[in-house]
């Protein structure tokens, strides 16, 4: 199984929020909401979107929202 897990992190390196989900379709849409919502001033103070997979629940981090869509 195959899970996409989107991270919005902070300037310290902090995961501010987190989506998980076993739909590629959706967790793409919502990173490239993400992403475009990101203001040229959160880039360049260190803000990040992140798409990575994990092949289990018990990879995704505790404070994530976890869809079964």
């Amino acid at each position: 199984m195959t899970i996409w897990v989107n991270e919005q992190i902070d300037p310290s390196g902090i995961v501010y929020s987190c989506i998980a989900s076993c739909n590629q379709k959706a967790a793409e849409d919502c990173h490239q909401n993400w992403l475009n919502n990101l203001t040229e001033d959160q880039k360049q103070e260190g803000w990040v979107a992140n798409l990575r997979t994990v092949d289990s629940w018990d990879e995704v981090p505790v404070n994530a929202l976890k869809l079964s869509i």
